[in-house]
């Protein structure tokens, strides 16, 4: 593609934007505040300085945003004592100045194609509150002792003055940790380092382990995501290896630490839930095509059975599986809970207590839990109320849902550039999609989704199809199949 297709995608995004209820640019009060920001926020009294301990990023190669650091190490009895490290973003943006309200506003960071709208300035997210290489920064660290089985035994937060002593990406760091390549070079350098990674990873797998037995679900989805690259679209698929499980299973318990610490000081605070499934008759049904037979009331831990099982039978296929019962969970969303509420807890988890809290750059909910939580260890007012806290629950969820529309809408722009040349062609794929506004479906090979306006009758989602693309149109993302 052309850059004048690159430039195209940078203006539509920033129309969706706008169409979603999004707002792509700051306003001149926030950049006022933000040239009053000259350096990272200074470490308080009551701070810990743990900039000895070898902690690290993990994140995607491009990612600049980091928010957050871990480390591992092994303590008495067997058990392993786990450190995240979460960027501390309340310390220069404080609540509802102007930076804070546009944060508000969108609730997140949104990824598209030609551009990315990130929550904070960059000057923050990529610089002053990112948990940089090399830099000495504040954070809010959770500290979790575990037992060999994966069991929480002790948990603890503090603040902190930390370091990251090395940039790691998911992909190299992945495959050395699988044994399919060699050891990264900064922890090859770094004394010290190879021996707390391993520790990490060991940790990791022993909460994925415990984690589900409980009826936490393997999922694994195979929706790619649109990039430009040297003046073109590609599509790269999502990674998936041992070091973005390390990751996933630290955040999650660094989560659950908070929520649990939250609840136990009866502060009222924002819980992120996937309730249970609406559409489980229609899980049934997919197992039952593939000659398993589920429960007729929802069970965690009886469709992880099945889903493990698929995926050591048919590992190639499996994404496409996880796709199908992603979106027969339906969707997260944000609720307020109190000490005396009955945890609704999140399905696909399989946790009664869990929070966001992890990505405070790009989350607002993150930044709300990190504000309360830093009140309570300083002894502070609980900054939110209790109606505050449920009118953003009610607006998170809602600009999360508008964000992911303006990312599909350009990720399936920049797909329609892609395929612009095979109108006609046929595709093998799946139906991930049907509802009153339509059925839609995702084909193989590239992988995108469209929707089925032919031939759409009597399917239904996790179908095997075969469609052919028959029309497109780039700037409203549509993508349109009829089925053989």
């Amino acid at each position: 593609m052309h850059f004048k297709k690159q430039v195209d995608l940078e203006r539509l995004a920033m129309q969706v934007m706008h169409d979603r209820g999004l707002q792509p640019k700051f306003s001149d009060e926030a950049y006022i505040q933000l040239q009053s920001l000259k350096r990272p926020a200074a470490a308080p009294e009551q701070c810990r300085d743990l900039r000895s301990l070898l902690f690290c990023s993990i994140d995607n190669e491009d990612s600049k945003d980091l928010d957050q650091l871990t480390f591992a190490e092994r303590a008495n009895e067997g058990r392993t004592t786990l450190w995240i490290a979460i960027a501390d973003v309340d310390a220069l943006v404080p609540k509802d100045s102007p930076i804070d309200e546009h944060a508000q506003i969108n609730t997140t960071s949104v990824y598209t194609p030609a551009v990315i709208f990130t929550m904070l300035p960059d000057k923050l997210c990529y610089d002053l509150t990112s948990l940089n290489e090399g830099e000495d920064r504040l954070a809010l660290v959770v500290q979790v002792i575990i037992a060999p089985d994966g069991e929480i035994q002790e948990s603890f937060i503090f603040e902190a003055l930390v370091r990251n002593h090395a940039k790691l990406a998911y992909p190299s760091l992945g495959a050395w940790l699988e044994g399919k390549g060699k050891i990264p070079e900064k922890v090859e350098q770094l004394k010290g380092l190879k021996e707390a990674l391993l520790c990490q990873h060991e940790a990791a797998q022993v909460l994925k382990q415990r984690r589900h037995l409980h009826g936490a679900l393997t999922l694994q989805s195979p929706e790619a995501e649109a990039k430009m690259a040297e003046e073109k679209v590609i599509l790269e698929p999502p990674s998936h290896n041992f070091a973005d499980e390390l990751i996933e299973h630290f955040m999650i318990a660094a989560n659950v630490v908070m929520a649990t610490k939250l609840k136990a000081a009866n502060i009222p605070s924002l819980r992120r839930v996937v309730r249970i499934p609406k559409r489980w008759d229609r899980i049934i049904e997919v197992a039952a095509s593939y000659g398993e037979k589920l429960p007729q009331e929802p069970n965690s831990n009886a469709l992880e059975a099945f889903l493990v099982k698929r995926k050591k039978q048919d590992p190639v296929a499996f994404p496409d599986l996880s796709l199908v019962i992603i979106k027969l969970l339906g969707r997260g969303e944000y609720i307020v809970e109190t000490k005396d509420t009955e945890p609704t807890g999140h399905f696909g988890l399989a946790l009664k207590q869990y929070i966001h809290s992890t990505a405070p750059n790009r989350r607002f909910p993150d930044l709300i839990t990190q504000r309360q939580c830093k009140a309570f260890l300083q002894g502070r007012k609980n900054p939110y109320s209790l109606e505050e806290l449920q009118i953003l629950a009610t607006h998170c969820t809602q600009q999360e849902d508008a964000a992911i529309k303006v990312e599909r809408h350009l990720n399936k722009s920049a797909a329609a550039l892609l395929l612009s040349s095979q109108i006609g062609r046929t595709f093998s794929g799946i139906v991930t999609g049907v509802g009153p506004q339509g059925t839609w479906a995702r084909i193989f090979d590239p992988p995108v989704e469209g929707k089925v306006i032919r031939g759409d009758q009597n399917l239904d989602v996790g179908d095997r199809i075969t469609v052919k693309l028959i029309s497109l149109d780039i700037l409203k993302g549509h993508i349109n199949f009829s089925s053989h």
